[in-house]
């Protein structure tokens, strides 16, 4: 029968001889091994009654308080008997403490979980359990490593990029130019289920893209029904790929449409400030004081705050141009809206026809820009109407990359970023699984 303190120490195969306590709070527990398995050959499995020497070895161990905790495990050296036995020598190791370790599984175990699970850094878990960072680091490995598994068929894919680290400048071995590196990461999320995080690829281009789809199942390919981007014609092309997604239809994200009706506005905003004061706004400009309500929908506008911009820009610009292209993001805005009616095909024509012919009569560079833009997207962006499939979920994952790469302070090795990136998205999964286990 095991006495309260190993059993309140609770490592298995360990049993605690004495117990104490340093000026500093620091707590050392001498422990021995069990009796019923020491002793035992882990080649042969035999039992040996030849003790060479005794020796003495500290694992780091799960903390417990706020003080410290010192395992000092006294063990024996045995001799293996067995003519046919290889092993000549070894020293008593336990499930925890295999031999040469030297930490417990149970602290591999808390650390692994606090990197993962808690979104600690690596260097503030290694410092609580005076452990070295490659350890602290290790045990996360091993913990991400058990759980994150291939990712299975999906029916929806969204891919976006998001920006790894600063640009620099390296100078090319062939020909000794500096040339500035953009340092970016293509992800690949599940839209429609509980996957999250599918994976990243360095860069951005076509080749990316084509390359982490190529190196999945013909399965998973085959299963992609519908696949979301922004407009981007790297990553269109490679979706457009022959033989590579053949049963995948491509959708614009609604969200950067509205990006790019906003940007058009600024910039026609921007321009005739320029030509009518020969200089930038400034906060006694009406147009630049309102220029948080030109960007703002006009269902999100009370009555007094829109008549407000209306008449003051009216005054401002005799040209007209500001609030044209204003009515042009809402016609924009009220196309893509068409989403929430089922996409309903003649009232999307008919919306259609009112941007388009807005932005013609408007004749403003920045707007003729965006029907352009509109035309070019269009079967993209019908496909958006059609279906409601967004990005959202993507962008959400995005910050969430970055929020994790705050926290990682900087990984160097793009394979340990990309591990802890992907086990951080993907708890819901996990959670998922979790229940069903459950």
């Amino acid at each position: 029968m095991l006495d309260a303190t190993t059993l309140l120490f609770g490592l298995p195969g360990l049993q605690v001889v004495n117990v104490t306590k340093q000026s500093d709070g620091t707590r050392i527990i001498d422990a021995v091994t069990d009796e019923d398995i020491a002793g035992a050959c882990p080649r042969c499995g035999v039992f040996s009654t030849s003790r060479k020497q005794r020796t003495t070895t500290t694992p780091k161990d799960a903390q417990y308080g706020d003080g410290r905790i010192i395992v000092r495990w006294t063990k024996t050296r045995w001799r293996c008997r067995e003519d046919y036995c290889a092993r000549a020598t070894f020293t008593d190791s336990l499930e925890q403490i295999p031999a040469r370790a030297r930490t417990t599984g149970r602290l591999r175990d808390q650390m692994g979980a606090a990197i993962g699970d808690a979104a600690r850094s690596v260097t503030e878990v290694a410092a609580a359990h005076f452990v070295s960072w490659p350890t602290a680091h290790r045990a996360f490995v091993t913990h991400a490593d058990a759980r994150l598994t291939e990712p299975a068929p999906v029916r929806a894919l969204g891919i976006d990029e998001t920006r790894r680290g600063k640009p620099r400048w390296e100078q090319r071995a062939d020909t000794g130019k500096w040339v500035r590196v953009d340092p970016w990461d293509t992800g690949f999320v599940d839209l429609d289920g509980n996957q999250g995080l599918l994976g990243q690829a360095e860069g951005r281009t076509t080749k990316t893209v084509v390359d982490w789809l190529s190196a999945r199942t013909p399965e998973f390919r085959e299963g992609i029904e519908y696949v979301a981007i922004d407009p981007a014609a790297v990553y269109a092309k490679a979706v457009r790929t022959p033989g590579l997604l053949p049963n995948a239809v491509l959708v614009v994200d609604h969200f950067h449409l509205v990006q790019l009706a906003n940007t058009a506005v600024t910039k026609v905003r921007r321009r005739v400030t320029w030509e009518l004061k020969d200089r930038r706004g400034g906060k006694v400009d009406p147009e630049w004081a309102n220029r948080r309500r030109l960007l703002t929908g006009r269902e999100r506008l009370s009555h007094k705050n829109f008549t407000r911009m209306w008449n003051a820009l009216i005054d401002e610009d005799p040209s007209g141009q500001i609030l044209a292209a204003y009515i042009g993001k809402e016609e924009m805005r009220t196309l893509l809206s068409t989403v929430r009616l089922g996409g309903d095909p003649h009232l999307t024509r008919h919306r259609l026809h009112n941007f388009f012919d807005w932005c013609a009569d408007s004749d403003i560079p920045e707007l003729l820009t965006l029907a352009t833009t509109v035309e070019t997207w269009w079967p993209e962006i019908n496909a958006f109407l059609r279906t409601g499939i967004t990005n959202a979920r993507t962008e959400g994952y995005n910050r969430l990359v970055k929020t994790v790469k705050r926290s990682a302070c900087g990984f160097r090795n793009r394979k340990n970023s990309a591990r802890r990136i992907r086990f951080h998205s993907t708890r819901t999964q996990r959670a998922a699984e979790h229940q069903i286990s459950c």
